[in-house]
This record gives structure tokens, sequence and C-alpha cells, in this order.
């Protein structure tokens, strides 16, 4: 590895598997002390172990989307250990498609929910994040917040009304983000997947919905974490100290 991130300090959430796991991992292997944040602590513990047998810097710290203390905590314990935050990763995202449905059928208490957790999780980190260290820093080593958005915020969907309404929520709140702090030096950028090929989709798409993405696709297979991983790398990397508000999808020429 090319150690393009050493001396950066990162936190990741939801990252014991898929997406979250492999830019983790990625920002381990290239220099940056990472902070494994995540709701099953055993699997974390897992995740920074294996970072740390292959001589990275990781740490882990407790993230439950669905309480808001703990998105305020984390960034809090990152500091109070390192004295700063130099990347964010707000990888989480949910939605139930067996109840968020299209706007016909799904309830306004799903919808709610949805929107409510997907947004809030990354208002609160980022807040926090940019009032308690990135917007304090003045070390010469830009700040980045990245975003994982969804294709779906881009493009309708016949079902899942809440998650397509959360992430293109986030794609503008990152682009207001992205112009409220440029001037303190930290720059607000969003990836959106298409379909990726881990374990959350291999659960709950059928692999007539997976073949009828790839058949739409100009890269006709479905994409892979690592995927992500690589462009997030370039983003948290002041290798794109002149990027900033850019919503990037990343989906295999889906659309």
């Amino acid at each position: 590895m090319s150690n393009r991130l050493e001396g950066k300090v990162a936190l990741v959430t939801a990252c014991t598997r898929g997406i979250g796991r492999a830019i983790a991992d990625l920002f381990v292997d290239e220099g940056a002390k990472v902070y494994y944040a995540c709701r099953n602590m055993e699997t974390g513990k897992a995740a920074v172990e294996a970072a740390r047998a292959r001589g990275g810097q990781a740490e882990l710290v407790y993230f439950e989307a669905h309480d808001p203390a703990t998105h305020r905590s984390m960034i809090d314990e990152c500091i109070a250990k390192e004295g700063r935050l130099d990347v964010l990763v707000n990888n989480f995202g949910e939605s139930n498609p067996r109840k968020d449905l299209d706007i016909t059928k799904c309830t306004y208490k799903e919808f709610e929910k949805t929107v409510c957790v997907d947004l809030s999780t990354v208002f609160n980190a980022c807040q926090q994040a940019l009032n308690k260290a990135m917007l304090k820093q003045h070390s010469g080593m830009m700040g980045a917040i990245i975003n994982i958005g969804s294709v779906a915020a881009v493009c309708p969907d016949r079902t899942q009304v809440g998650y397509g309404v959360a992430k293109s929520g986030i794609n503008h709140l990152s682009r207001q983000m992205a112009r409220q702090v440029a001037h303190a030096g930290v720059r607000v950028n969003v990836l959106n997947p298409g379909i990726i090929a881990t374990e959350a989709v291999a659960k709950h798409l059928t692999p007539e919905t997976q073949s009828r993405y790839t058949t739409n696709c100009m890269i006709k297979h479905l994409g892979e974490p690592i995927d992500i991983a690589y462009m997030a790398l370039y983003l948290a990397s002041d290798e794109s100290k002149y990027v900033t508000a850019h919503v990037m999808n990343v989906s295999g020429g889906w659309m």
C-alpha cells in the first residue's frame, strides 16, 4: 500500500461487514488510525484485531444508529483519545424492504422511521465532528467527510419510498454542509453506490432483481465493496483537496 492516509485519524460507522468494513480496512492499510464504529462489538472486535494483526492502527467504538446519544459519544471518545478527527465516513443506511413500500402502501410510521434514522446519523455525527474537532483543527491537514448514499437518491424506485427520500436528503445535506464549512478546510462529498455484492444484498434482493440491475448496467456485473472503498480512499486523501460538494454515482454506469 502507498500510505495515502498516513497520519490521519478516521472514524467509519456501520463497518463490521460490506461497504463499511471494506472502507475501514482499506483506510487502515493506507496508514490511517481508524475507529471502527459499530453496534455488534464482538464482530467489531474481530475486525479491529484483524487490522492490528496486519500491522495497522485500529480502535473500536460503540455506535447504535437508533440511539442518538451514541452518535455523540463515538465522536467524543475518538477525540478524547486522539485529540483530532480528520476523516468521517457515515456509512449507515437502513430500510426494511418488506415495510418500506411505495407511497400507496408504506405506513407513515415506517416512512418516518426510515427517513429519521438514515438522516439523523449523518446530521448528528457531522455536527459533532465539525464542532468538536474539524472546524478547530488548523494543522494544514484538510478534513474530509464522506457520506455513503445510494443511487436510490437520484433514480425513483418502484418501492422503498422512505429510503429514497432519506438518501436524497443526504445528498442535499452534504452539499449544504460543504458550502458552510469549506472556509475551515473541510470537504464534504457523497458516494452513491449501485447494487453492491454484500451480504445484505444477497439476503434482501432476489437473483431476478440483481439480474435486472446488471442487464441495465454498462458494466455487466454487480460492484464489490472494495470498489466503493477505493473511491472513499480518494475522497479521504489530500489527492482530492479540490473536490467538495460532489455527489458521485458508483454504479457501473447504471442510469
